[in-house]
């Protein structure tokens, strides 16, 4: 209870001066609630046993709640990650939406693209039956918190049968000048039936002060929507960044979500998809890659609950340092989810002696006729392969960076934008090279 005094009394006078539509309250009120009763998770706690968050916990909390003086411009914007892509862009300043920063460009008729404080004026019906309607605050401590705290993000509704060629891209900055500073975005996407999108998540940071990002996503998908969601979090070395993405899939949705983790001292992905409609198609892809004291944890469930439908987890590490990777897959297939074809893989390769991964691929089945799969690597690199490439007359540095880059690419390879996986290649590979021991073995 001592942890979450301060969030309590900040969370009286965050209510009494936040002007939201009247159905918001008991939302807000309910998060409070369940993070007050559940408190921060600790290592004694199934779910992060490998994950400490102590340090989160004793931050000062310092809500963002009104917008800053920003000083950045668009030439700025353009030096980020997909910064230069052409998108329908919002840019969030330390979780608050910069209008002069952002470009909405010329969107189909029908289509919604605008901040989520912007849509919470208008008081829309799709609004109102899906925020905070899928992503579950029973277990998740974090997620509560942001349905108590969020003010900001992105609201995206996509009307059935149209297609959105080019790619909405969400641009989080934090100026990080403040330990303590808490930024808690909220994005909500409504794909109608057969629509089709790509959107573009990125997290950045300008500075190295020891703050935290809280942020929730809900993906919904309706009948045949096809929704690429790629992620790409680069934060300060000195933040934290936890993360909760819930995603409901009807009748033969397809969705491809990627996960490009570089940055934060520690992150944390929470990953919820339900496959709620027969023929769903669902790929959840991820690199991680660390260095130094960094932790990158990502927790995911696949809940299969109807017949038919197909799963394929593939998310890969490099890691170097006295570094730690965590990932918590699991696969859960439902009584009714006959016909179930799921796959799960999780690769890590170690750079150094110090780094380590704490890996946990999971099935629970109460089908009888499925086809599921699971599996981990942990080690360095093959010396069967670095001997292959070494007896057709290739050094042993360049062998190594061979491998490895294709270790990355594996992942990589699988976003289908064009433009996106061009700069995401380009910057692992930047990211690789300047690592030393990637050419060298320890």
């Amino acid at each position: 209870m001592k942890e979450t005094e301060p969030y309590q009394k900040q969370f009286t006078t965050f209510e009494a001066e936040t002007h939201s539509p009247a159905w918001i309250s008991p939302l807000r009120k309910a998060g409070m609630d369940r993070f007050a009763e559940l408190g921060f998770p600790t290592l004694s706690d199934e779910d992060w046993r490998f994950t400490n968050v102590a340090g989160i916990a004793k931050l000062p909390f310092r809500p963002v709640l009104a917008p800053a003086a920003c000083q950045l411009t668009r030439e700025t914007i353009e030096t980020f990650t997909f910064g230069r892509l052409p998108a329908h862009r919002l840019v969030f300043v330390d979780g608050h939406h910069a209008p002069l920063l952002s470009d909405f460009g010329t969107v189909p008729n029908g289509v919604e693209i605008s901040s989520l404080a912007a849509a919470l004026c208008t008081d829309s019906e799709p609004l109102r039956q899906h925020l905070a309607r899928h992503a579950s605050t029973e277990r998740q401590a974090f997620t509560a918190l942001n349905t108590a705290f969020f003010q900001d993000g992105a609201f995206i509704r996509i009307p059935d049968r149209v297609t959105i060629e080019t790619p909405i891209h969400l641009l989080f900055i934090a100026t990080g000048k403040t330990s303590g500073a808490t930024l808690q975005p909220r994005i909500l996407v409504l794909a109608g039936k057969h629509s089709q999108a790509t959107i573009l998540e990125s997290y950045v940071s300008l500075a190295d002060a020891g703050y935290f990002t809280n942020a929730v996503t809900e993906l919904i998908l309706e009948d045949a929507a096809i929704i690429e969601h790629c992620k790409f979090q680069d934060e300060s070395l000195n933040a934290s960044h936890i993360a909760a993405v819930h995603a409901h899939l009807g009748r033969a949705a397809n969705l491809a979500y990627h996960s490009v983790a570089t940055g934060a001292h520690l992150s944390r992905n929470n990953i919820r998809t339900v496959l709620a409609g027969e023929g769903v198609e669902c790929v959840l892809n991820g690199l991680y890659l660390t260095k130094g004291n960094q932790l990158a944890d990502h927790h995911m469930v696949v809940e299969h609950a109807e017949p038919h439908c197909n799963s394929h987890e593939y998310f890969n590490g490099i890691l170097d340092g006295r570094s730690k990777g965590v990932f918590h897959g699991r696969i859960l297939v439902r009584q009714p989810a006959q016909k179930t074809d799921a796959k799960q893989t999780n690769k890590n390769l170690l750079l150094s002696e110090d780094a380590t991964i704490d890996t946990k691929p999971q099935l629970e089945i109460y089908a009888d006729d499925v086809k599921c799969t699971h599996g981990a690597t942990i080690g360095q690199l093959n010396e069967e392969s670095i001997f292959y490439l070494r007896a057709r007359g290739i050094g042993m540095e360049t062998a190594r960076r061979m491998l490895i880059h294709a270790f990355a690419g594996e992942i990589i390879e699988r976003i289908r934008h064009s433009g996106a996986r061009e700069e995401l290649d380009k910057l692992v590979w930047d990211r690789l090279e300047a690592n030393p021991h990637v050419a060298q073995p320890h």
